[in-house]
């Protein structure tokens, strides 16, 4: 069977003032490793409903040319609502009990964990114990030598300090922003120390391989044991930042696995996500030429 590098967990789609998006880290992380990987090797994997927006779904996914393994459970699909207070600032509203918090674990999925080459999901499609009970156990069925990376992804109130932990055990890439890295120290009874400090505890105590840290225009950090990349965030015209984190650790990973140092992925990822800031929507096509220079 063909190894897949894996998007797992939430499906749904954001529901703007302006319109509906198609949404959801893992077939965000999916799309852009695929325009580096090729898409025929990139998966996403989720849950959708019965209904209308499932069959939309799948008509978005097919048009970004993006494949998928979503069985269909008796939920609604997922939807957020978003709304834009007066100064423009946006509140979310994600709906609970939907398909994506009752993921199965068919044996079409325990196939592709078998074979699976990498794999991202977070914390936010482990809020109810149906997914968190099927993401535990793809990551345990997964090969030795995968790539699994925790893009850790706070949301509201659906995380806990047993998820987070039991993540962190599973995981060999953790991905963090800084506010959720201060989150995280208090959490876990270490919140005096320094940024680099938590990093260098956090990547030591669950014998991580690489712990990204991203720090909005003051920059990103990649740690691996012994050494530190650091890459500044360029300075573009943002159109919007919706993807932009997904866009970062898809071509993160996708350079990762075609040999590229840890230097030459950050690399890669910073400037991706500058690019996707300054298209509209999570999915935009990265041009070629951006291809070529990574």
């Amino acid at each position: 069977m063909k190894r897949y590098v894996v998007g797992l967990g939430e499906a749904l789609w954001d529901m703007l003032p302006e319109g509906k998006k198609l949404g959801g880290a893992p077939a965000n992380f999916a799309y852009h490793a695929g325009q580096f990987l090729g898409s025929e090797n990139t998966l996403a994997v989720s849950a959708l409903g019965e209904d209308k927006l499932a069959e939309e779904t799948i008509e978005a996914l097919k048009e970004h040319n993006l494949k998928y393994l979503m069985p269909t459970v008796p939920y609604p699909t997922g939807t957020v609502q978003v709304t834009l207070s007066g100064d423009g600032i946006p509140a979310y509203e994600i709906r609970e009990n939907v398909a994506w918090d009752n993921i199965p674990y068919t044996p079409e999925i325990c196939e592709v964990a078998k074979n699976c080459r990498a794999v991202c999901f977070g914390s936010l499609a482990q809020r109810n114990v149906k997914s968190w009970a099927t993401i535990r156990q793809f990551l345990d069925d997964t090969p030795k030598d995968c790539l699994k990376i925790f893009d850790i992804n706070l949301r509201q109130q659906f995380y806990t300090k047993e998820v987070i932990a039991e993540s962190l055990k599973r995981c060999n890439v953790l991905k963090i922003n800084d506010e959720e890295l201060v989150a995280i120290g208090r959490m876990f009874g270490y919140p005096g120390l320094d940024i680099e400090n938590k990093c260098w505890l956090i990547l030591g105590k669950y014998n991580l391989d690489m712990l990204v840290l991203t720090c909005g225009t003051n920059g990103s950090y990649v740690f691996t044991p012994g050494q530190v990349s650091f890459q500044n965030t360029p300075k573009v015209e943002v159109a919007d930042t919706v993807g932009a984190g997904d866009s970062f650790t898809g071509s993160f990973c996708a350079a990762i696995l075609n040999g590229k140092s840890v230097a030459e992925a950050h690399k890669q990822a910073v400037e991706v996500s500058a690019y996707v800031c300054t298209q509209n929507g999570a999915m935009p096509t990265i041009p070629e030429e951006l291809k070529k220079q990574n």
